[in-house]
C-alpha cells in the first residue's frame, strides 16, 4: 500500500489537483469506471471545475457515480451529499442510471445501508472484496474537526466493521445531528486510489493529530492500492516542515 502527501499552494491549487488526478484515473480504465464522492465544503470547487472546465474530458456514459456517506434526509435537503453533487456536477451531465446515491427514502439509515450494500454488491459482482478487484477507481475522502472522515468517528463501533460494506449511523459527533449512512472502512479501501481532501487553516490541528500518529478514523481509512494526501499549505502544520 502506498501512502503520499502532496502539499499545494491553496484550496484552488487543491480542487485542480484533485480533478487531475480523477481524470488519469478515468483516462487510465478503458471500461466502466466506479468513483466515490465525498461530501461537506471540500470538494465544492473540484465539482465547480469538474462541471464547466474539465466536464469535456469525463466520457459521461461510462463513468459511475456513488457516496461514501450521506446524512439520512431526503436528496432535495440542503444537508444532503449526493443532492449537492448532483446539482453541482452530476445532473444534465451524467446518466441518471449512473449515479448511486444512498437511498435516505427508506424507513430507517439500517434499511438504507442494507440496500446500498446490495446496490454496491450488485455493481461490483459479488458480496466479497478480491484484493486484485477493486470496487471503485477512486474514492475521494475528507477529514471533520474531529479526525472522522465519511461518516466514521472516533470510537464508534462502525469503525470495527469487517463484514458488512455500509452501516447506519443513528448519532453523529459533529453538526448536522442528524443520522447517517455510511460506507465501512474495508468497502472504502477497496480502490484503486483514495484521494483526501484537506484545506484551510481549521484543519491544521487535527491534521497535526493525524500526522503526529494519533489513531483517527481519517488515518486508519487506507487504499489496498494507493492513499494520497492533497493538503493545502493552510492546512499544513508548519512542525513538519523538513
Amino acid at each position: 500500500m502506498a501512502l503520499r502527501r502532496d502539499i499545494v499552494a491553496d484550496t484552488e491549487s487543491l480542487a485542480r489537483a484533485a480533478a487531475t488526478r480523477l481524470l488519469a484515473r478515468i483516462d487510465a480504465q478503458p471500461e466502466r469506471v466506479a468513483i466515490c464522492l465525498t461530501g461537506g465544503s471540500g470538494p465544492k470547487r473540484l465539482f465547480e471545475l469538474l462541471a464547466d472546465e474539465f466536464s469535456a474530458r469525463i466520457p459521461w456514459p461510462r463513468v459511475h457515480w456513488f457516496i461514501g456517506d450521506d446524512r439520512f434526509v431526503p436528496q432535495h435537503d440542503e444537508l444532503s451529499n449526493i443532492g449537492t453533487a448532483r446539482r453541482m456536477l452530476l445532473d444534465g451531465r451524467a446518466p441518471a442510471g449512473n449515479i448511486h446515491a444512498i437511498p435516505t427514502e427508506l424507513a430507517t439509515p439500517d434499511d438504507a445501508a442494507l440496500t446500498y450494500q446490495r446496490t454496491l454488491q450488485a455493481f461490483y459482482g459479488a458480496d466479497q472484496f478480491e484484493p486484485a478487484r477493486p470496487l471503485f477507481d477512486l474514492v475521494l475522502m475528507g477529514m471533520g474537526p474531529d479526525g472522522h472522515t465519511a461518516s466514521l468517528f472516533p470510537d464508534a463501533p462502525a469503525l470495527g466493521e469487517r463484514q458488512r460494506w455500509v452501516v447506519g449511523v443513528e448519532t453523529a459527533h459533529v453538526a448536522p445531528f442528524v443520522p447517517r449512512v455510511t460506507l465501512t472502512l474495508p468497502a472504502l479501501a477497496s480502490c484503486r486510489e483514495m484521494l483526501f481532501l484537506v484545506g484551510g487553516a481549521e484543519k491544521r490541528a487535527v491534521l497535526s493529530r493525524v500526522l503526529a500518529g494519533e489513531d483517527l478514523p481519517a488515518a486508519r481509512a487506507q487504499s489496498q492500492r494507493e492513499t494520497v494526501w492533497l493538503i493545502d499549505r493552510a492546512a499544513w502544520p508548519e512542525k513538519f516542515d523538513g
